[in-house]
């Protein structure tokens, strides 16, 4: 009952970030919002790490490691996002950011000699990208320039975050969870404040607004720092299955809360890609967990 009760309220606080994001950016500029949101998240993990008395990396192949991917899933793809949605609807967003799986599973076949890409998980692949590209083929007339490359920035920022969490598979799987957060984070916000201050400012001038102070606070605490606490405590007390599900309700969660706080609408383009989308990621997802579980089952028997 509480594994269940887990993995509702990191459905609802994942699924509600995209609405925060969109909220926050009606005061603050994308870049240096996001920079800032994991300049708090970053400090409360060193935090926790420096508490629990946790050892940093020493090698500098992981260090490296924290570099690389840091920058590709906090600043490359955060950026990326807290950009796009500027121009496209929470709903969307978070709709075109569920790639992630597909991407993931593309990447990792060339990373990871025990995820190869199999018949099943390359339909859910080629679902997926025609799901993509029935949301795009109505941005460009509808939404206008910006919209669609508001997409593409989802798209592109999906792709980087695969990217990084196949890397880090591959090459850190050593490492504690707090230290590949706070380390990912803490490079990845350096390259957005260097981006962000010179194109968008000083913050301490920004429009402050009390939604903007809630919204950076919100996605900081709760979003980042408390959801990234729950979901490995999840991992250890539930199965994979179950726990993979996550990644097909916060679109959902999104999608409801942007109609609902925001009055988006969802055209019946994006209704469709998205569920060809949700589709494509389902068969990717309950492929690969079900070849988990076999395997563990496996192992166990041996054992």
């Amino acid at each position: 009952m509480k594994a269940r009760l887990v993995w509702l309220v990191l459905c609802v606080i994942w699924g509600s970030t995209w609405l925060f994001i969109k909220l926050g950016l009606e005061a603050l500029p994308p870049i240096t919002f996001a920079a800032i949101r994991f300049i708090i998240s970053c400090a409360i993990i060193f935090l926790i790490i420096r508490i629990r008395r946790i050892q940093l990396p020493r090698a500098r192949a992981d260090w490296t490691l924290l570099a690389i991917t840091g920058i590709l899933s906090f600043a490359f793809n955060y950026g990326l996002v807290f950009w796009g949605e500027q121009y496209i609807s929470s709903g969307l967003a978070a709709l075109l950011q569920a790639t992630l799986p597909a991407f993931g599973l593309v990447f990792a076949h060339f990373h990871l000699p025990g995820e190869r890409l199999s018949w099943a998980r390359i339909g859910g692949v080629v679902l997926g990208v025609c799901g993509v590209g029935v949301v795009f083929s109505n941005q460009l007339a509808i939404a206008g320039t910006m919209a669609l490359a508001g997409c593409v920035a989802l798209i592109l920022s999906a792709m980087f975050a695969a990217y990084s969490n196949v890397l880090v598979k591959a090459y850190g799987k050593h490492m504690d969870p707090a230290i590949l957060a706070a380390g990912q984070m803490l490079f990845g916000l350096l390259v957005l404040l260097v981006v962000g201050i010179p194109l968008e400012g000083n913050p301490l001038r920004f429009h402050w607004t009390p939604m903007a102070l809630i919204a950076l606070l919100y996605l900081a605490v709760v979003g980042t720092v408390i959801a990234f606490l729950l979901y490995y405590w999840l991992v250890l007390n539930m199965d994979v299955t179950k726990s993979m599900l996550i990644a097909l309700v916060t679109p959902v969660v999104a999608v409801l809360l942007g109609m609902i706080v925001l009055d988006e609408e969802i055209g019946w383009r994006t209704l469709a890609g998205g569920a060809m989308i949700m589709l494509g990621i389902a068969l990717i997802v309950v492929r690969k967990t079900r070849k988990q579980e076999e395997t563990l089952t496996t192992s166990v028997a041996a054992d």
